[in-house]
């Protein structure tokens, strides 16, 4: 008989197993994938391998996809510690690509070149952040579950930059192309060494290292913990629990909201289709794969960056179809599940017990 029983003792260096639980999980069951779609693993493997670290141009690529996936980890980080769970960093990051893009686009020339990149950054991060407070204020005024509010909200966000880059802020020059004019080389941001690395991955590295410590180094960080904990004994020390929910959301989405800029200032370089990708559902995964660590995101991204280049090489050199990415994300995904359910429960199996007569 199989007996699924929770823990009493925490299991010991939980994060590091279910993390590393979740990677084997998904190479097995990626394994077994390959097999069905006809590929021998290993070969498939070693494609992806190659399309990874091949040059230093293949894996700028990584690092490129891992950029807003850092953003996106963090957001769901930042709310996750305190038990919130927002699953809007996808709307919350389209919202700091459209205040990106309209701040570049309608604050130039009015703006001094050398302020616009700053404020630039604070549109999106104040884009994001009131995408985030809409269901950060149900959640804490009405109790409405903010699962269901930032999914929705995802979509409002999408439909109404569709209606932008269509409507309004089409650019009249663009050839019948959906997407607002480019933006003015002042509000680009710098690229290294001739790659599409942007300046915008040491800002998510700084900003992963700063929410480290203001959420495990501060008195703030510990009282918003705490509440994720016991809710109850934070409410009984007199923690300003309301207060705390609209803080941390706005944090999260501010975090996703950069991601936005980056991909509008550091990658397309104007507003157009090809900015909400999943990457806000992406950071999901990144940030528990990290066992919400803010360190420990930038890590787990470039994995799952890597896993998108890699599956382009498969798509083009094994003839793979294109969702093999989704695919071996799911993977991981369930690997993830997996990882953390051998860490919060046990399984034991004992025979059949026998009726006393």
């Amino acid at each position: 008989m199989i007996r699924i029983e929770k823990r009493i003792q925490p299991l010991r260096y939980q994060g590091i197993f279910a993390a590393t639980s979740a990677v084997v999980i998904a190479f097995v069951v990626g394994c077994a994938i390959f097999a069905g779609l006809g590929v021998n693993p290993l070969t498939a493997y070693a494609a992806m391998g190659k399309g990874v670290f091949s040059s230093a141009d293949a894996f700028s690529e990584v690092l490129v996809k891992a950029t807003p996936l850092i953003f996106t980890g963090l957001a769901v980080a930042t709310a996750a510690v305190m038990m919130l769970w927002n699953i809007g960093a996808e709307g919350q990051l389209v919202w700091g690509g459209i205040c990106a893009a309209g701040a570049a686009l309608f604050l130039f020339p009015q703006t001094q070149p050398w302020l616009l990149i700053p404020l630039v950054l604070t549109a999106s991060a104040l884009g994001g952040m009131v995408w985030a407070l809409i269901p950060a204020l149900l959640k804490a005024k009405l109790r409405v579950n903010e699962i269901l509010t930032t999914l929705l909200l995802n979509y409002v966000a999408i439909i109404y930059m569709e209606h932008l880059f269509y409507g309004p802020w089409r650019d009249p020059a663009g050839f019948g192309f959906p997407g607002t004019a480019q933006i003015p080389e002042a509000a680009q941001l710098l690229r290294f060494a001739g790659t599409r690395i942007s300046l915008g991955f040491p800002l998510a590295l700084l900003c992963a290292v700063m929410l480290y410590y203001l959420l495990y180094k501060s008195v703030w960080g510990y009282q918003v913990r705490v509440i994720g904990k016991e809710l109850r004994a934070a409410r009984y020390a007199g923690f300003n629990v309301t207060g705390k929910i609209l803080a941390v959301m706005a944090l999260s989405g501010a975090f996703a909201g950069m991601a936005g800029m980056v991909e509008v200032c550091g990658i397309h370089y104007r507003l157009q289709t090809g900015l909400a990708v999943g990457y806000g559902y992406d950071g999901i995964i990144v940030a528990w794969l990290a066992g919400l660590n803010p360190l420990v995101v930038p890590f787990t991204a470039i994995l799952l960056g890597a896993l998108f280049v890699g599956g382009e090489q498969l798509q083009s050199v094994l003839g793979l179809p294109s969702t093999i990415s989704l695919i071996l994300e799911g993977a991981l995904l369930f690997g993830l599940f997996t990882g953390q359910t051998l860490v919060r429960y046990t399984v034991t199996i004992s025979g059949r017990s026998k009726e006393v007569s």
